[in-house]
Order: C-alpha cells, then structure tokens, then sequence
C-alpha cells in the first residue's frame, strides 16, 4: 500500500473555461486582491478537459498526479468495496463554480451514450449544492417545461435562438442550502450570480445547445459527433412542477450534525452530506472530498495524525486514513462516491 495514511489539503486547481466567474471562489479561499481566479476549481480531479491529456489533473503535493497515485494503489485510495464496483476510478468529480455570467444552455450523456459514443464507463450526471448568491433573484435553470419536439429544438440549436431555448426551461429560484440534482439528459443552465459545489460524474462530455457567444464553434458544442447525432441524449420531456421537485431539496437551516443533501435519484451517482460537529463527528472510513464552508476546527485521524481546517480548505481523503474525527465550530461539505454495489 502505497496511499497516504492521512487527509491532504489541496491548492486551487483552475482549468481554462470559457465563461467568466470565480470571485466567489477566491473570497472562500481567502485570496488576496491581486491574485485572479477562474469560475471553477476541481478539487481532487482525476479527469481532464475534453481532449486534453493532463489539463483538469489535480497534483498531489509529491508531484504525482492525484489520478496516478489512485490508479497505483486503488485499494488504499478507494477501499476493497469501492474497487469491486468501480476498479480504480475515483467515480466522483467535485468542483466549485462560480458563475459570473449565466451558463449556456446544455446538456450530459448517460452512461449507455458515453459508452458508446466516447468509450467511456461513465456519462456526466450531476449535482448542485447552492453556496451563495449574489442577488435576491437567483436562478437556475432546468428541463423543459413541456415536452418539446426534435425538429423544434434542431431549429433552435440551427439558428441559436437562446431567448427560445431559455424561456422553455424552468427557471427556478435559488438561495443557499438548497440542492438540485441533474440528471444526464436533462437541459439545463445555471444563472449569474451562483455559487455552488458541484458533484458530478467524473467526466467532462458538454453537449451545448447554446453555443453562440460562448464557444468558438459549434463543433465545441456537439463534441464532434453532430448535433443530429448528440441530441439522442437529449431529455425532451416536460417537467411539470410536481415532477421537479423530485431533483430539488430546501436545506438551508436544516437541523442536524449530519443532513444528506441531495435528492433520492442522485443516491446511484454520488453522496454529498452538510457536517456541524458539535462538538465533535465521527466519520467512517471512506475516500471522500472535504470542502469547508464556515468556521475553523480539526480534523483527527485514528493514527493519530492532526490537521487545522479553515473555510476555504479542500481536503481529499484517502480510505486508508481510516475512521476520522471533524471537531470544531465548521460547517463542512463532504462529498464521496456512489455506495457500492454488492
């Protein structure tokens, strides 16, 4: 076994994008005036950019890439269960995005489109946990309202009406603590001003419908398979209000040491809990995330090792490091893998 035996605190990790964002970000960290931040930092990656070899890559402080040291020791980083249902992939990407302008109107594959359009065992089904905002009208935008036909949406993505594809969305209202799940297929948009920790799976496949000022090209937009081709993943059906609410959860003040964040659907995909140790939490053995919102505090390991958090910290933690101990006036978002199967 070659994984660290305890949690590591991770610098920024700020792949190029093509919106602007990321004061929100640098204010968590606590960043200084002169030092620039992008709209999204992936916290301990293993996935790259869309037809990049490295770039998204998070480096361990050895040197090693985090996705490397993973794939060395798969059973230290990730646990005998883990690896039975997911070999050596993390199953997880986390990431904090700050939108500074109102994202395009876009679109994941599930995993049957991935596997057989990208030879990839994983689509791109995804998660928000709203952080912050920055206006009293924050907004997000997912699923059509109604069911609306191919040939309609083709003109749409055709001619780039994005007053047409966005007035077809729910827009829906949102302010910190509240969660909503994305499920692949599922056209969606997240509006200026928002904040969140974003739980996705670990890839990077956008299909874009909006790509008109935002992308260089509509190849970017349809990931070279066509936009015929790319919108057999696309979720056409309409989500009446009753069927939204099954993606969206109202955490904000919710009581608790311990609150699971995230709708039922995205249980298959990933975990995301709120912890407030009071005084303090035990945590079981599990590779997770850490993202520290609020507050400083410790987090403790059995082998006796000690780590000060502080809000703005992003921890990976290994399955290795055992069963931990969070103590402190925090407020911390840990974010882990699917439970595994079996």
């Amino acid at each position: 076994m070659n994984a660290p035996l305890q949690p590591i605190a991770l610098p920024a990790n700020q792949p190029s994008q093509f919106y602007r964002g990321g004061a929100a970000i640098a204010e968590l960290r606590g960043a200084t005036a002169d030092t620039a931040y992008g709209p999204e930092d992936w916290v301990a990656s293993t996935t790259t950019r869309f037809g990049s070899e490295t770039e998204g890559l998070t480096r361990l402080p050895d040197g090693r890439w985090l996705r490397d040291a993973v794939r060395a020791d798969p059973l230290g980083w990730l646990g005998a269960r883990h690896v039975e249902s997911f070999a050596d992939s993390t199953a997880l990407l986390v990431k904090l995005l700050d939108a500074g302008q109102r994202l395009p109107v876009h679109f994941h594959p599930d995993d049957d489109f991935a596997r057989g359009h990208f030879d990839s065992h994983f689509g791109k089904t995804e998660a928000w946990i709203v952080v912050g905002t920055r206006s009293t009208d924050a907004t997000v935008y997912t699923g059509f309202r109604r069911t609306t036909s191919r040939e309609v949406i083709a003109r749409w993505v055709r001619e780039q009406d994005a007053p047409a594809m966005l007035s077809a969305l729910n827009a829906v209202p949102v302010r910190p603590g509240d969660t909503v799940h994305i499920p692949a297929g599922l056209p969606h948009a997240i509006g200026e001003g928002v904040f969140v920790v974003e739980l996705q799976q670990p890839t990077d496949f956008s299909l874009t419908l909006e790509w008109r000022d935002f992308l260089a090209d509509p190849d970017r937009g349809h990931l070279g398979l066509g936009f015929d081709t790319a919108l057999d993943a696309l979720d056409n059906s309409g989500w009446d209000p009753e069927r939204l609410s099954t993606l969206i959860r109202h955490t904000g003040g919710a009581p608790g040491h311990s609150v699971d964040l995230l709708a039922d659907g995205a249980r298959p995909f990933f975990r995301a809990d709120q912890l407030r140790p009071d005084p303090a939490l035990a945590l079981d053995p599990s590779f997770a995330v850490l993202v520290v919102l609020e507050g400083e505090g410790a987090l403790s390991t059995e082998r006796g090792g000690q780590h000060p958090l502080r809000r703005g910290d992003t921890l990976v933690v290994p399955h290795a490091a055992g069963q931990l101990e969070l103590s402190g006036p925090l407020t911390v978002i840990r974010c882990r893998p699917p439970r595994p199967t079996g």
